[in-house]
């Protein structure tokens, strides 16, 4: 069943060419990138690292969304490392991607720990967008 927006809060614009290795950029401009195939060592970045980039900051704000409902201050050194791994499916008649996201939070014991990033990868746009679709591994650092 497809979930639908309550309400638009937020929509981003963004035009590209040439797929792997082309440019995109967004309509406001603050995003104009090169793409490059990954492992082509040519310069730019590839839809995988704009992806872990995206996801890790999504899943911080999602933290912070959520921590003060369930009553645990986020620090405010807390950070994510994601990974973002492409390869074959179906016996390699398609392609997909997995992530690991490894989440630091100094300051917390691992009760708080583990309930912040439950709770948060309940509300997390990312991980609601890829929920039962690919493997998504979350670890606490």
């Amino acid at each position: 069943m497809t979930k639908q927006l309550d309400k638009v809060l937020y929509t981003a614009e963004a035009h590209t060419t040439g797929g792997r290795d082309g440019a995109g950029k967004t309509s406001d401009g603050a995003l104009d990138v090169k793409l490059s195939s990954p492992g082509s060592g040519k310069p730019g970045t590839n839809p995988e690292q704009l992806f872990a980039v995206g996801y890790s900051a999504c899943f911080i704000g999602a933290m912070k969304a959520v921590g003060p409902k369930i009553e645990i201050k986020v620090p405010d050194d807390v950070s994510v490392d994601a990974k973002v791994s492409l390869g074959p499916t179906d016996g390699g008649k398609a392609y997909g991607i997995a992530v690991k996201l490894a989440v630091s939070l100094p300051g917390l014991d691992d009760a708080q720990k583990k309930t912040l990033v439950d709770a948060a990868h309940q509300v997390c746009p990312y991980s609601n967008a890829t929920r039962g679709n690919i493997e998504v591994d979350l670890t606490i650092v």
